[in-house]
Parts: C-alpha cells; sequence; structure tokens
C-alpha cells in the first residue's frame, strides 16, 4: 500500500483485489463506511464451499446426509474496500492483512455485509465458471 499513497489526494479511497466479482453497490459500500465513522471497511461475503460437506451422526459413525456444496455461514473478505488516508499508518510492513489486526484492535474495521453474488477466481476452474456466466446471464452485472 504505501507505493499507491502518493498518489492518493482524497482522504478517502477504494481498493479492490481483483480477484473476485460480485453485484456489489459500491454507492452504497461508500455510504455505510461512512456512516460508520472508521478508519476502514471491508465488504464481507459468504462464498460457497468448494467441497461437499457430510453430515455425521456421531453416535453412530454414520453418513447421516450431504450438502452439496452449501453456502457458508461465516463471511470473508470479498476485496471490496474502503480506507480513510490516515490509515497509511497502519501499512507499516505492506501487508493488508497485517493493518486489519490492527485496525480491528482500535475498533477502526467496519464490515458491510454483501448477500448478493459473489465469486473468486482463484483457480482455472473458477475461471472457466465465470466465463460461463458471463455468457449466460452475468449476474454480477448492476
Amino acid at each position: 500500500m504505501g507505493r499507491v499513497k502518493k498518489y492518493i489526494s482524497e482522504d478517502e479511497f477504494m481498493v479492490t483485489y481483483g480477484d473476485g466479482v460480485g453485484d456489489m453497490d459500491l454507492k452504497k459500500l461508500l455510504e455505510f463506511h461512512r456512516a460508520q465513522g472508521t478508519i476502514a471497511t471491508l465488504t464481507g461475503v459468504r462464498p460457497r464451499s468448494r467441497f461437499g460437506l457430510m453430515k455425521i451422526d456421531e453416535a453412530k459413525s454414520l453418513a447421516s446426509g450431504f450438502a452439496q456444496k452449501p453456502q457458508l455461514e461465516k463471511y470473508i473478505s470479498g476485496g471490496f474496500m474502503v480506507f480513510q488516508k490516515k490509515s497509511f499508518d497502519y501499512f507499516d510492513d505492506g501487508w493488508l492483512e497485517n493493518a486489519f489486526v490492527k485496525l480491528t484492535a482500535e475498533k477502526q474495521l467496519s464490515i458491510y455485509k454483501h448477500d448478493g453474488f459473489w465469486k473468486s477466481m482463484d483457480t482455472y476452474n473458477e475461471m472457466e465458471e465465470l466465463n460461463a456466466l458471463w455468457n449466460e446471464k452475468r449476474p454480477w452485472a448492476v
């Protein structure tokens, strides 16, 4: 982050990892960030599991069901972020994740929950899935 500091002239700026797509309403994300009054805001998303999950009857060690690639209950960073310029004080070693820990400790990291479409493109299979979606319906188009 230190390399871009000299290019940031506004007090607020947005960042994305660039390896995910979603139907984020960036206007609402920014409004949420401003209302929270924190130094940083991450977009939280609930991805689908890459794997089918097994339900197990623990007493009998028997399968009791399967959930094929369910949507996870916990949130992860969706890679769409808003920062105040003073956030650069937290990026001393260049790693965003380390800055998030520091911001969290100071109660300066808000989470904007996004329950709409979101998908990462970290693997070849995910790229193929997103290309197919592009040709079909483009669920991230706003």
